[in-house]
């Protein structure tokens, strides 16, 4: 087999083409694998020519057990793919280990990064800007949404062919630490939107002789800024905690409105 690599950043980007077509593919006994076999054959062929049974070889290799996050898996298969381009069939056994001893880490960068921050920070933006009546909100979740789970998943092969392991050791040697910046990012944004889009207030008020003290305008207002949003939202997050259908939580949060308006108590 020569060292000279065959594969090029097109045939890379067509494997990640191939990989968002068929990134459905999942089974209960090797996951993902029939999805990285449809994604890696053309690339295969590419490199082992007229020689079938390496080919062969390389494509039951590429069937054996994978699972890891779409949008970033590329890294893991890219770099398997160049280990494979500059040493053929030799390299079967440690692709197969790298996938396997890697495929966590990367996971869990990958689940950090696109399943909780970005949807988390970029879905509370345009909620908010939904409930004030303006589109964009929405138009940039999509359009970030495209990028995180179509783009990335053409562009991680590239990445992962071209820096190969060093990339991946690097940043699974940070997974705890990025995973818990990433996490109080997160919360930071929520929390910081919490008053924003949980509208809640109160026309209560406590009278002493001729003195009205407004619990929502001269306590909530002033001192306890946005104490009812926050209450409301530790509430329904503790019910959630505690397995309480959704479909309840709104339920009773409907019914928890009609009679605050009706009695006074809610604005």
């Amino acid at each position: 087999m020569s060292n000279e690599k065959k594969l090029t950043e097109a045939d890379l980007r067509r494997a990640g083409i191939r990989w968002c077509m068929s990134v459905n593919g999942y089974n209960y006994e090797t996951q993902l694998a029939p999805s990285v076999v449809f994604a890696e054959a053309e690339a295969l062929k590419k490199i082992y020519g007229d020689d079938d049974e390496a080919y062969r070889k390389s494509l039951e290799n590429a069937a054996r057990y994978f699972n890891a996050t779409p949008p970033v898996a590329g890294i893991l298969l890219g770099a398997g793919l160049a280990m494979e381009d500059q040493n053929g069939n030799d390299a079967l056994e440690a692709v197969q280990d790298l996938k396997v001893g890697l495929m966590g880490s990367i996971s869990g960068i990958g689940d950090a990064l696109i399943w909780i921050m970005i949807p988390t920070i970029f879905g509370s933006i345009a909620a908010y800007m939904g409930q004030e009546g303006n589109p964009a909100g929405a138009l940039i979740f999509m359009a970030t949404m495209f990028v995180c789970s179509l783009c990335l998943k053409v562009k991680s092969w590239s990445w992962g062919y071209n820096f190969g392991t060093q990339l991946i050791t690097t940043l699974a040697d940070k997974i705890a630490a990025l995973s818990e910046a990433m996490g109080v990012l997160g919360l930071t944004v929520v929390g910081a939107l919490i008053p924003s889009v949980v509208k809640l207030h109160t026309p209560l008020a406590i009278t002493v002789g001729e003195v009205s003290f407004s619990l929502q305008e001269q306590l909530f207002d002033k001192i306890l800024v946005g104490f009812l949003p926050v209450v409301a939202t530790v509430i329904v997050y503790r019910l959630l905690k505690k397995k309480v259908s959704t479909n309840m939580i709104i339920l009773g949060i409907i019914v928890f409105s009609l009679l605050g308006a009706a009695l006074g108590f809610l604005g």
